[in-house]
């Protein structure tokens, strides 16, 4: 379990040095996904809620691509599948 615990700090540092969020959630659910196809190689599972000034601006597309874009050396080897609600400072705000 440690292991996945470091690769979740991974993925937050790496959306934290590059979004300089707000708020950030990172939440591995690999043991949601154990005997799926894609959990065998060990790359997990994640969910993520982002809150960014850096989002300002961007279709829901361009903030996923901006995200995918910082992870891009983890997807692979260390991140299977990743899902994100990506939200400005007033989006995030507007929803209370």
């Amino acid at each position: 379990m440690a292991a996945h615990a470091d690769r979740r700090e991974r993925i937050e540092a790496r959306l934290g040095e590059g979004l300089r969020p707000t708020h950030i959630e990172v939440i591995d659910e690999s043991h949601l996904h154990a005997g799926h196809a894609g959990a065998r190689s060990g790359a997990g599972h994640f969910r993520a809620l982002l809150v960014s000034d850096r989002f300002e601006g961007l279709s829901r597309v361009k903030r996923q691509q901006l995200v995918y874009g910082l992870l891009a050396e983890e997807m692979g080897p260390e991140i299977h599948a990743f899902s994100m609600r990506t939200l400005t400072p007033a989006e995030w705000q507007a929803e209370g």
